[in-house]
């Protein structure tokens, strides 16, 4: 379930706070071998664009969800729950939809996904849903990779999940939970990013 579902801004999350510039570099140096397919393939030019070195980034901390939120002149760029890897927010997503490897729910699990619920197999297997075919080349998903879910009929991706079976098993069994549904359009850091930010 997602991360921002009902998040109380002012009880639940912390005063932005700047980091250390050694601090800065680690979380970098971790999205660039997060993001080695879409970062590394520009020598990190692509990641400079999204983040100039020279601009100081912030950090929020979530305390309830163990999420921090990181953050470039107040709007949100990544997030991280616990140590797990550093996710895109929407805004961003949006900006650059190569971040991450895509699938599609069919129009059905709409409705479901915008509330916050996880995405089950049968929406992704469906002849709405799409999952990377290997036939055509396209690289399978693993458990645990961090997916953009697109919708049926939609142009933009509408949540952030994490693959909770391979993609290749969510094919043969078409059942259970397929993806967990970390971050959606309408939930709380969705306000934030809408808002203008956090200052």
């Amino acid at each position: 379930m997602s991360l921002f579902k009902k998040l109380d801004v002012k009880a639940d999350l912390g005063t932005p706070s700047a980091l250390k510039s050694s601090m800065q570099r680690g979380i970098r140096t971790k999205i660039l071998e997060q993001y080695e397919d879409t970062f590394g393939a520009d020598d990190g030019a692509l990641l400079e664009k999204i983040w100039p070195k020279k601009e100081p980034i912030m950090v929020a901390k979530f305390k309830r969800e163990h999420v921090q939120i990181v953050l470039l002149k107040g709007t949100p760029l990544f997030f991280q729950h616990y140590d797990g890897p550093y996710l895109p927010s929407l805004p961003l997503l949006h900006q650059y939809p190569m971040l991450l490897p895509s699938i599609q729910v069919d129009r059905g699990a709409i409705k479901f996904l915008l509330s916050g619920a996880n995405v089950m197999s049968p929406g992704l297997t469906s002849a709405g849903g799409r999952l990377p075919d290997p036939s055509k080349g396209e690289k399978p998903l693993k458990k645990g990779d961090a997916v953009g879910i697109q919708c049926q009929g939609k142009d933009h991706q509408v949540a952030v999940g994490v693959m909770q079976l391979d993609s290749e098993e969510i094919r043969l069994q078409g059942k259970g939970i397929a993806v967990d549904n970390v971050h959606y359009i309408g939930d709380d850091l969705w306000a934030i990013c809408s808002s203008g930010g956090l200052q």
